[in-house]
C-alpha cells in the first residue's frame, strides 16, 4: 500500500481517470467512451479475481460469469419485487454468492489437472440455464425496471454519474488483492501455484486456502454484477453464459495472469479491441457475425507462444518501480550499502544505509540473498585456502614431495 501511494505514476493515473468525465467542451469526452470505460471497469473487477484465483492460486475457472449473474439477479429481484434498498440488495447478493461459491468450492476445488476446468464449466452452465428457466427471474426475458443507485442523495442515473463509483470499486479491488498477497496468508496463496506439498509441510491448509480465494474471486464478480445491473437498469441471462466466462479469463491472460494491474490492462485491451472488430470485420467481410471470436482465438495462440506473462510486463518496463537497488558491503553488512539514484550516480555511506532501510521486507530479503550470492566466491576461495593449510600442517615430515605430484599420478605410483 505504501509503495502504491508513493508512486507518482499511480497518482497521475488517478488524475487522468477521474478527470475524463468532467473535461471542458473543447476536449469533452463523448458519452460513448465513458460507457466503454464503465464496461472496462466492470470487467476489470472480475479479471482481478481471476488473477488471484488463476494466476496466483493456479486454479483455472471458466464460470466467473455465473457469479456476476448471481450478483446482478440478486439486486434486480430484491429491488423490483420487494422494494429493497440497492445497498441492502448488494449485501444479500454478496452473501448468497459467497454461500454458493463455498458449496461449489468445497466440491470442485478438490479437483486438479483438467478436471478442475471441466468442473467450473459444468456449474457455470448449470447456473446459466437456471437464470433462463426460473419463472421468478423472468426466464430469458430477464428483469427490467431496476432502480438507480443513490449515493449521499445523488442519483447515479447516467453512465457518467456511475463512472466514479465503478472505478472506486476497481481501485479498492486492486488495493485489497495486493494487500492480501503481501500478507502472511498471501504467501501461502502464492505457494499453491507451484504445488501445495511445500505449503502443507509448513502447516498451511491448502485445501481450505483454495476455497477461500475461490470465494473471494466470486465475491468480486458478484460486486461487478451488482454495478452492471444498476448501470443497465435491466438484466437477462445472455451476459452470464460460458462465452463471457471465457472472455473474462482471456482478459486476465492478455493483461498478465500473475499481475494485478494486468487485469485492468487486459480488460481495456479486450474491450476496445472487441468493439473495434465488431465494427470493422463485418465491413471487410460483407457479412454480419461474431468474427471477432476468430481473431481472439488467433491472438490467444500467439500470446501463449511468445508472451505467456501477458502484456503488463512489457508496459511495466516504462514505469520505474521506485525501489532502491543496493549492494551490501564486505562481510554482508548493510552499513556500507550502495544505491544508484535515478541518474545512475552511486550513493554510498549513510545515504545507502538509509535507502536500504526504506526498502520493503521482501526487497530487503532479496537484497540479502543477492549479497550472499555476490560474496560467495570469495568465501569459497578463502575456505579452500584454509583447508589447504590445515591439510599441509597434518602431513608427515617426509611427505612434502606429494605437493608437486598430481593425485592420480601419485596413486599410480603406489600401485606399481
Amino acid at each position: 500500500m505504501k509503495r502504491i501511494m508513493k508512486n507518482k505514476f499511480f497518482w497521475l493515473f488517478l488524475v487522468v481517470l477521474f478527470a475524463l468525465p468532467v473535461l471542458p467542451q473543447p476536449i469533452h469526452v463523448p458519452e460513448y467512451w465513458v460507457t466503454l470505460l464503465n464496461y472496462i471497469g466492470l470487467y476489470s473487477i472480475v479479471a482481478i479475481g481471476l488473477v488471484l484465483l488463476t494466476g496466483i492460486g493456479g486454479m483455472t475457472s471458466f464460470g466467473q460469469a455465473a457469479f456476476v449473474g448471481i450478483g446482478a439477479y440478486a439486486t434486480a429481484y430484491l429491488t423490483t419485487r420487494f422494494g429493497v434498498s440497492p445497498w441492502l440488495a448488494l449485501i444479500a447478493g454478496v452473501l448468497v454468492t459467497a454461500l454458493i461459491a463455498l458449496i461449489l468450492g468445497l466440491v470442485t476445488m478438490r479437483l486438479s489437472g483438467h478436471f478442475l476446468p471441466l468442473g467450473t464449466i459444468a456449474w457455470g452452465l448449470s447456473l446459466f440455464y437456471l437464470f433462463g428457466n426460473l419463472e421468478m427471474l423472468g426466464k430469458y426475458d430477464g428483469i427490467n425496471g431496476i432502480p438507480v443507485l443513490n449515493v449521499f442523495g445523488i442519483d447515479l442515473e447516467s453512465g457518467r454519474h456511475i463512472y466514479y463509483l465503478i472505478w472506486l470499486v476497481v481501485l479498492g479491488a486492486v488495493v485489497s488483492v495486493q494487500n492480501l498477497l503481501n500478507s502472511r496468508p498471501g504467501r501461502a496463496i502464492r505457494a499453491l501455484r507451484g504445488g501445495g506439498m511445500m505449503a502443507e509441510a509448513m502447516g498451511v491448509n491448502t485445501a481450505w486456502m483454495r476455497v477461500v480465494i475461490f470465494v473471494y474471486a466470486a465475491v468480486l464478480a458478484s460486486v461487478s454484477g451488482f454495478l452492471y445491473a444498476h448501470l443497465q437498469r435491466a438484466v437477462n441471462p445472455t451476459p452470464f453464459g460460458l462465452n463471457h466466462g471465457i472472455e473474462f479469463l482471456f482478459m486476465a491472460v492478455v493483461g498478465g495472469v500473475s499481475h494485478v494491474w494486468g487485469a485492468v490492462l487486459g480488460a481495456a485491451i479486450l474491450t476496445v479491441l472487441q468493439d473495434y472488430l465488431q465494427t470493422l470485420l463485418p465491413k471487410l467481410l460483407g457479412e454480419n457475425g461474431n468474427f471477432e471470436v476468430i481473431v481472439f482465438g488467433i491472438l490467444m495462440v500467439l500470446l501463449l507462444q511468445y508472451a505467456r506473462q501477458g502484456v503488463w510486463p512489457f508496459v511495466a518496463r516504462f514505469f520505474p518501480r521506485g525501489t532502491a537497488r543496493a549492494s551490501a558491503g564486505s562481510g554482508g553488512s548493510f552499513a556500507a550499502a550502495q544505491q544508484a539514484d535515478g541518474r545512475g550516480k552511486p550513493v554510498d555511506g549513510q545515504q545507502g544505509s538509509q535507502a536500504v532501510r526504506r526498502l520493503g521486507r521482501g526487497e530487503r530479503r532479496e537484497l540479502r540473498s543477492q549479497s550472499r550470492a555476490d560474496h560467495w566466491p570469495d568465501r569459497t576461495k578463502r575456505r579452500r585456502q584454509i583447508n589447504h593449510v590445515q591439510s599441509r600442517d597434518r602431513r608427515a615430515p617426509g611427505d612434502e614431495r606429494r605437493d608437486h605430484v598430481p593425485r592420480r599420478a601419485h596413486r599410480r605410483a603406489e600401485f606399481t
